[in-house]
């Protein structure tokens, strides 16, 4: 889920990319697909068992970035299967059920409702309040929604609209992560929790919330 720089090392703390059955991502900003280069290339040259195509879930766009990165025509291999999200998006992976909706971030984006044996996970992406976050969001047992910016803009939120976010969405639990660099992750999170009134958490590298 998303693939920002860095990301393929943790996830291979845990598992190896032969053990993936998707990739989605929300949209295409280099801080949320970098990786995903890194995983193409492992996946390719890095003499891994072979396996069938990775899906991609993502943007349409994903597919005309990755062949001008490699400078190609069209982008088409053995690789990796990249295939488009839309508004309503689902996707059912084993007992995972993915739900993606469009969310208003100034480029195609989407916001993700996961749900397995009982429980929900909503992830925000990138965005601004919307009607689709609010239906991703909706009695989610775990929020990780973004609180990027210190003040309203038209493509992010900010820690008070985090944590109102979660109020009105009903939510059980809210991580709070993408804080911008003029914010203070403390700070932030703890803006956020005092407008959610419930349980908050700073988003952590390994940090594991049970529910």
């Amino acid at each position: 889920m998303d693939a920002g720089p860095g990301s393929l090392a943790e996830l291979l703390r845990h598992t190896t990319l032969g053990a993936l059955d998707a990739v989605w991502l929300s949209h295409l900003h280099l801080d949320h697909i970098g990786d995903l280069l890194n995983a193409y290339y492992a996946l390719a040259y890095g003499e891994l068992p072979a396996r069938p195509p990775l899906p991609v879930y993502a943007p349409a766009d994903l597919r005309a970035r990755l062949a001008g990165f490699f400078g190609l025509p069209d982008f088409a291999n053995d690789v990796l299967d990249l295939r488009p999200l839309s508004d309503g998006h689902l996707l059912q992976i084993k007992d995972l059920e993915l739900t993606s909706h469009a969310v208003e971030h100034g480029c195609e984006a989407y916001a993700l409702r996961a749900s397995a044996n009982g429980h929900t996970l909503a992830y925000s992406g990138d965005c601004a309040p919307c009607a689709g976050l609010d239906a991703v969001a909706a009695n989610a047992d775990l929020l990780l929604c973004e609180a990027n910016d210190p003040v309203p803009t038209p493509v992010h939120h900010t820690p008070a609209q985090t944590g109102d976010l979660a109020h009105r969405a009903n939510t059980k639990h809210l991580v709070v992560t993408h804080v911008g660099p003029l914010l203070d992750p403390v700070a932030a999170t703890s803006t956020a929790a005092e407008a959610f009134g419930g349980p908050t958490t700073q988003a952590m590298v390994r940090a594991t919330i049970p529910f």
